[in-house]
């Protein structure tokens, strides 16, 4: 009998949020935008499906794409990359970056990609817990506390929604100059500030966002990072020995369009960070407390009735929310923010059902 196996690599997967598909749903589990891309992303893809280009290979560069996040970040085409998404994007930099023998570091309650991408490409890590306010305490990132190979973290994080501050996020770079330290900004539009200032100071900083979110392009999969030249160069290289054309000519249109249009964008920002922060005091009324949250999405717990309980009784009425069975967070519920619409039906069920309970 073949011994086969013994040669195969074995990883535990990244789980994603639960993608039903129902009529009558409330889908409020995945962080998506509950608005339309910018007019002019749709405009793009027809254009591109009209033209009688599909038959030819995309261009592998995304110079279109590119170009875009330079000019409206006011930075050189030379400093972005881009990927399949912010997850290709962060995957490609933990197998450019993360190569020393010291363990990388990451927060203990964090994107659970993560570990999965540390277990994955042999990577050391070690996960430094939150304080008791799912804060990110910053001296524990330093090398002089925790000698490392590297450190990565998102800004706001998740599942908490918690900001760390611009202050904050300098001095883990001032103490950990020798390694390279990526923030992944995936929900920074919605209210933090991001940390692409630091970037002319600090040439060991990479900085991850993504159209998934705040330009409701997650369907299109597109990522980017913005850091030095020689940093950008280093992506690159690794991008290019997997494959050369990783973005489709459609996803190359869309994603420039999205980039450009400002003013939508600034506009569908607005009203997920209105109907958040109104959110936020309809769920205090009803007993659920949380931390301040800086995205789209508040991670919540009742005072009372269990997160798992009520997990449930909302699925069963196609209402669909995230549930973490992790320690330290399997009481609470990460609720993305919907329509206004989408969550006063939430709020109106959870009146009734915790009123019952």
């Amino acid at each position: 009998m073949s011994n086969w196996e013994k040669n195969v690599r074995k990883v535990v997967p990244y789980v994603p949020g639960e993608q039903p598909h129902e009529a009558d749903m409330i889908k409020l589990n995945t962080n998506e935008n509950p608005y339309p891309p910018s007019p002019k992303a749709a405009e793009a893809i027809r254009r591109v499906a009209e033209e009688d280009t599909l038959r030819l290979y995309p261009d592998p560069t995304a110079a279109e794409l590119v170009q875009a996040i330079a000019d409206v970040y006011h930075v050189s085409t030379k400093q972005v990359f881009v990927g399949v998404g912010s997850d290709d994007v962060l995957a490609m930099a933990f197998m450019t970056y993360f190569n020393s023998d010291k363990p990388i570091l990451f927060p203990d309650i964090t994107y659970s990609f993560y570990d999965v991408w540390a277990e994955e490409f042999r990577i050391p890590y070690e996960q430094i817990p939150l304080d008791e306010n799912f804060c990110i305490v910053p001296e524990q990132y330093f090398a002089e506390n925790h000698p490392n190979g590297g450190i990565v973290f998102p800004n706001p994080n998740a599942p908490t929604g918690v900001e760390l501050s611009l202050s904050a996020i300098e001095s883990i770079l001032q103490n950990n100059p020798d390694v390279v330290v990526i923030v992944d900004e995936a929900y920074v539009d919605f209210g933090a500030a991001t940390a692409q200032p630091l970037l002319e100071k600090y040439e060991n900083l990479l900085v991850v966002q993504t159209t998934s979110k705040s330009r409701s392009l997650a369907g299109m999969r597109i990522g980017y990072a913005i850091g030095n030249e020689k940093m950008i160069s280093y992506l690159n290289d690794v991008k290019y020995s997997f494959n050369s054309y990783t973005m489709n000519q459609t996803t190359i249109a869309a994603g420039a369009a999205a980039i450009r249009d400002v003013e939508y964008f600034r506009k569908t920002v607005k009203k997920v960070i209105e109907t958040r922060e109104w959110s936020k005091e309809e769920l205090k009324k009803l007993g659920f407390s949380f931390e301040d949250s800086k995205s789209n999405f508040i991670f919540a717990t009742h005072k009372s009735v269990p997160a798992g309980k009520i997990f449930q009784a909302l699925r069963e009425r196609h209402i669909y929310v995230r549930y973490f069975e992790k320690p330290r967070i399997d009481n609470y519920l990460r609720i993305t923010i919907g329509t206004r619409e989408e969550m006063q039906t939430l709020f109106d069920f959870l009146k009734d059902y915790l009123k019952e309970g």
